[in-house]
């Protein structure tokens, strides 16, 4: 009888009460549930399973370099970031309020961990989420123009709730790529809700860009509804070195 009721589970794809409702049987029949009662648990298992299956399948496409959370972040040692401000991140209402952040920092000083524990946070609260670094998606977008799958490849950095583009002027840009990132920039303007690290003050940006003009369109545009952080610490991976030559 009970794999005849497990087939029609699966068949019905309720995975989730599949799993647990033998496990739930028994523990009905222990403290004498009410069908209602009985009913109402199995079908919050569903539940469960279904919100667990979605945030797999999000995560995955997320394309995260590492597992960080905000637990994992020595605050102690960045005491130039406003904790308050991280958290307030941390609940997503940017996200909802389509508005971007800003990581400006040296190299090492917890700009993609902090991005990254956002970012995931993101993924809990059901929210698509895309993380590549500014150099992989120019890249991916020129590369897309050889095979006249531009516009495909643009749609793919423009649909996520959150996009998080790390490392912008760690690498020297090609003149052509400042096109593709203002296109990018541009189409998610108060349609979607951006992450940027990066090392250069926002005056500098016009060197990251080369062209000043289409330097200052993108900035106007990421500014504009901004949460900036300007990070004066040293890096972790020197505290990490330093530790190593103490030992």
């Amino acid at each position: 009888m009970m794999n005849n009721i497990k087939n029609k589970l699966k068949l019905f794809k309720l995975s989730g009460i599949c799993n647990s409702i033998e496990e739930r049987l028994a523990y009905a029949n222990e403290k004498s549930l009410s069908y209602i009662d009985f009913l109402d648990m199995i079908l919050e298992d569903e539940i469960n399973n279904r919100n667990d299956n979605s945030y797999k399948k999000r995560y995955n496409k997320a394309k995260l370099p590492a597992h960080k959370t905000v637990e994992d972040f020595d605050f102690s040692y960045q005491p130039s970031i406003d904790k308050k401000m991280i958290n307030d991140c941390l609940t997503c209402s940017f996200i909802k309020e389509k508005k971007n952040i800003v990581f400006i920092g040296n190299p090492g000083t917890g700009k993609t961990h902090l991005s990254t524990a956002v970012a995931i946070q993101a993924l809990k609260k059901n929210h698509k989420v895309l993380f590549t670094s500014v150099s992989e998606m120019l890249h991916t977008l020129h590369s897309a123009k050889a095979d006249n799958s531009y516009y495909n490849k643009l749609n793919f950095f423009i649909t996520p709730d959150l996009l998080v583009l790390d490392e912008l002027g760690f690498k020297k840009m090609p003149n052509y790529s400042a096109d593709d990132f203002f296109d990018v920039i541009s189409r998610r303007y108060e349609k979607g809700s951006v992450i940027i690290t990066t090392n250069k003050p926002f005056e500098l940006w016009s060197d990251i860009f080369t062209d000043a003009i289409l330097s200052s369109a993108i900035l106007d545009r990421i500014v504009h509804y901004s949460i900036i952080f300007n990070i004066k610490g040293n890096s972790y991976r020197t505290k990490k070195l330093k530790k190593r030559e103490d030992n």
